[in-house]
């Protein structure tokens, strides 16, 4: 009971507030003292062919009383809130079956609810709508409040926001939202992050509506450049028909070197003396500062800033290139080598080598050759001579 009670007083005391703030603007506006506030938007945007919800709630004008149990009929009147001398102007009554406007009080009009649906839009239906109530000896119309409804042959495009660094290794949550004119035919979003997202609608502090998709990433140096699509979708004219609209952001995410490598030239041995160029790169962003150090018998020692290193060769070593961003650095390294004059000894060495190769070849050739002759001599003394095979004459 006591929590209760300390609701009813809060609501209480909003109301009188929000009846203070409205009378105090409405007073600033009009000519005239009101006798008759609505909480609406003053502008509210619809798309043709679909529904529109707008967001109502009324309060009664300072000296003037709205009592909830007498019966209360709404009543919406267009461009000029004099409906006595435009009857045309009105063209809704919640007390009548038949309208001009497709429109339905949904609210509670005997809570002071006041929203209503207004069903198959067409762009003639622009123009400004006032508010009345007519509930017994307290009928008066918010000429003070109009709600301007403009209506659009094309729905405006859903925005893509993006909630922390844009830094490799950070986590962002991504968001599409779509304006919801009615949340009772909302649209479908869709995007290239992921599929069958998630489709949340969230009523807004006005009590509009909006429908999101939303996902977290960690993002990486492969999302620089990645572009995000977000698509929605609104079914018009009770389903035959669908309208729909895109948006597109590019991702520009920072991250730390990546793929540092060193490149020489001349390539290969270098000789005493002679000069050699060397050339860094890295893929980074925001773009890599560039340090060179020689790592040598004697240390290691920073030698050059910047991407290119030329020098005149007097020792070989290592040569280290790091490269340095505000989220890190990476480094490369590339391995010297002098070449160096040919030694007397060696030349002795080889020399020496291929003589007694030489010497072996040709000791083989006189020993083929040597057994060559023996054969044939042993050839021909084993073969009989012809004089040897003739027979031997016996005397008569």
């Amino acid at each position: 009971m006591r929590f209760m009670a300390a609701l009813s007083t809060k609501m209480l005391t909003d109301n009188m507030l929000l009846s203070v703030f409205f009378l105090t603007g409405a007073l600033a506006a009009c000519p005239h003292i009101p006798h008759l506030f609505i909480t609406a938007p003053l502008e509210i945007e619809a798309l043709s062919g679909s529904c529109l919800q707008i967001p109502c709630n009324f309060s009664a004008g300072p000296g003037k009383t709205f009592d909830g149990s007498r019966t209360t009929f709404g009543v919406w009147i267009k461009n000029d809130h004099r409906f006595k001398s435009y009857p045309r102007n009105v063209i809704f009554n919640s007390g009548q079956t038949v309208n001009t406007y497709p429109m339905n009080i949904t609210g509670n009009l005997s809570q002071n609810d006041c929203t209503t649906l207004f069903s198959s839009l067409i762009t003639t239906y622009l123009d400004k709508y006032f508010f009345r109530i007519e509930n017994g000896p307290f009928s008066e119309t918010a000429f003070c409040d109009p709600v301007q409804i403009t209506v659009k042959d094309s729905p405006p495009s859903p925005r893509i926001e993006i909630s922390g660094e844009l830094k490799e290794k950070e986590s962002v949550t991504i968001t599409c939202s779509a304006f919801t004119p009615c949340p009772h035919s909302p649209p479908k979003l869709t995007w290239n992050l992921q599929q069958d997202a998630h489709n949340k609608i969230e009523e807004n502090a006005d009590r509009t509506f909006t429908t999101k998709i939303q996902t977290t990433i960690t993002l990486s140096d492969k999302h620089d450049g990645y572009n995000i699509t977000c698509s929605s979708n609104y079914s018009v004219n009770e389903g035959q028909n669908a309208k729909s609209a895109e948006e597109k952001v590019t991702l520009s995410v920072s991250y730390a070197p990546k793929d540092t490598s060193v490149r020489i030239s001349p390539s290969g041995l270098v000789s005493p003396g002679s000069w050699v160029n060397l050339t860094c790169s890295s893929r980074a962003k925001p773009a890599a500062n560039f340090t060179w150090f020689n790592i040598s018998k004697d240390g290691t020692m920073k030698v050059s800033e910047g991407d290119f290193y030329s020098f005149n060769v007097t020792d070989g070593g290592v040569y280290h290139c790091v490269a340095t961003n505000d989220l890190g650095n990476q480094t490369s390294e590339i391995h010297l080598t002098i070449k160096g004059p040919e030694m007397p000894h060696e030349s002795f060495q080889w020399g020496a080598i291929l003589g007694g190769m030489f010497g072996i070849i040709v000791l083989i050739c006189l020993v083929v050759c040597v057994c060559i002759l023996v054969s044939l001599k042993w050839f021909q003394l084993t073969i009989p001579t012809p004089q040897q095979t003739q027979p031997v004459s016996q005397p008569v």
